[in-house]
């Protein structure tokens, strides 16, 4: 007799808070069996109608688009934001994956496996006895309580794998201290980056702690005054937001993600343009890394770099120039004479910036000495050159920058241009008050989350499991 079709509707996105992580909401009837489907899949209860799907080894886009799937063939109405839909659209491979000869299915497979593993330790169903550091990757022995057997671990993240499966503790141990002696240290290793990103995701969901509030009704509390300041001046902002608005708008330019998901390529169509994105850079460290080609396989042209601190106006004009035809350059073989150094920096010199020769530097300074760009004839004779021959930067001195860009030799003198006219006359608004620094309060992460369903025990004997 055929079961009544699940009457449920399910809405699917990334988390708000935390991008990797995929939220589930569930609305009408069918909340305990929409919900178990889900919680089959590797999501984790959050409350009645909310599941969260937190992995480490990236592929939340992977099983949302499986449960989807598996939903709706019980008649559930599924919904997934663009956002997400976009991510399971996407293709991507793992950069330099170390089994090179494994399918993508097979990778899956494999990073299946070590999320078994992690969620087993996290959920106290394998014991960790003691790690090590092997010299290349981290080692370690534990133990399935339920059942005896112990095993040796071998790897991080989504490439730890079984390696020896024991039938008891002591023999496990022993056999640990034989191989790796004076390097071994007492439970488990601590948790990498990618885990305590997995673990503060379902902290701050399952404690509340960043729980969107509700809409309130009442008045709107008064806005403070807004002030109009230099746009080298200005905030970060979202560099976020700005990379997914460029892609949005420019449809010859495609994302690519890569094997950490800290890190998201936008590449022109032609494969001779490319813009990388660290989503993990903060402060001065490098959000944006930028180069132009001859051609797929040819030499490199120019490249370029932004801090993460830069104003979202100044990296929106460099990427509106990369748009441009022009972004391409004119290749290492020209020489950068004192005519195209005098039409790069023209709208500085039209401002009325300060410009002083110092050596092998030509420097141009705002009126009160807050932002600057610097010219390194050295650095210009060199196309490869390690020192860059462009600097735009924005803060105290050129020395200490609150943000800084930097260039290579050949980038483009019309690309140039655009950045010193949004430097020497652009302006934008914050509030009055938004230069005040407003504290930020401490995290404390609960013990590992518990999984919600039981992986399969490990294999018996005492065989090295090799892929």
């Amino acid at each position: 007799m055929p079961h009544p079709a699940l009457n449920a509707r399910i809405h699917l996105a990334r988390h708000p808070l935390h991008p990797d992580a995929v939220m589930a909401t569930i609305t009408s009837s069918g909340t305990h069996t929409a919900r178990a489907l889900l919680c089959a899949h590797g999501f984790r209860p959050i409350d009645e109608h909310t599941v969260i799907l937190v992995r480490i080894d990236h592929e939340e886009p992977y099983y949302a688009d499986q449960a989807a799937h598996a939903l709706r063939e019980e008649g559930a109405t599924v919904d997934i934001s663009p956002g997400l839909q976009e991510d399971i659209d996407t293709e991507w491979t793992w950069a330099n994956y170390p089994m090179p000869w494994l399918n993508r299915d097979e990778i899956r497979e494999v990073s299946n496996e070590a999320q078994a593993i992690h969620d087993d330790i996290a959920s106290g169903r394998l014991f960790i006895h003691a790690h090590a550091d092997d010299g290349h990757t981290t080692v370690a022995v534990g133990t399935y309580p339920h059942n005896g057997n112990s095993v040796h671990l071998h790897g991080e993240n989504h490439l730890r794998v079984v390696a020896l499966v024991y039938d008891n503790p002591g023999e496990a141990i022993r056999e640990f201290h034989r191989l790796y002696g004076d390097a071994i240290r007492p439970g488990p290793a601590p948790a990498t980056d990618t885990e305590r990103r997995a673990a503060i995701a379902l902290a701050t969901t399952t404690t509340g702690a960043h729980t969107i509030p509700p809409a309130t009704q009442g008045p709107e509390p008064a806005q403070p005054k807004a002030e109009t300041i230099p746009v080298y001046a200005a905030d970060p902002g979202n560099h976020e937001t700005l990379l997914t608005t460029f892609l949005d708008s420019h449809s010859d330019w495609e994302k690519y993600r890569t094997w950490s998901d800290e890190t998201t390529i936008a590449s022109h169509e032609s494969l001779t343009l490319r813009a990388e994105f660290d989503h993990e850079a903060v402060g001065r460290d490098t959000k944006w890394t930028f180069a132009a080609y001859e051609s797929p396989v040819g030499a490199r042209l120019w490249h370029a770099t932004a801090t993460a601190s830069t104003p979202v106006e100044i990296v929106r004009t460099l990427l509106d120039a990369l748009a441009a035809e022009s972004a391409w350059g004119t290749g290492p073989g020209t020489p950068i004479s004192e005519r195209t150094i005098t039409e790069a920096t023209r709208p500085l010199s039209d401002a009325s910036w300060k410009q002083a020769v110092n050596g092998r530097w030509i420097n141009w300074t705002a009126a009160h000495g807050s932002a600057g760009t610097q010219f390194d004839a050295f650095a210009a004779q060199k196309a490869d050159s390690p020192v860059p021959t462009w600097i735009f930067w924005g803060g105290n001195t050129i020395d200490r920058p609150t943000w800084a860009m930097h260039f290579s030799a050949h980038t483009p003198v019309p690309l140039l241009q655009d950045l010193a006219a949004e430097l020497a006359h652009g302006y934008t608004h914050r509030p009055a008050s938004a230069h005040e620094p407003t504290p930020q309060s401490a995290l404390t992460l609960p013990p590992g989350p518990r999984a919600t369903s039981a992986a399969p025990p490990p294999p018996t004997g005492g065989t090295p499991l090799v892929r």
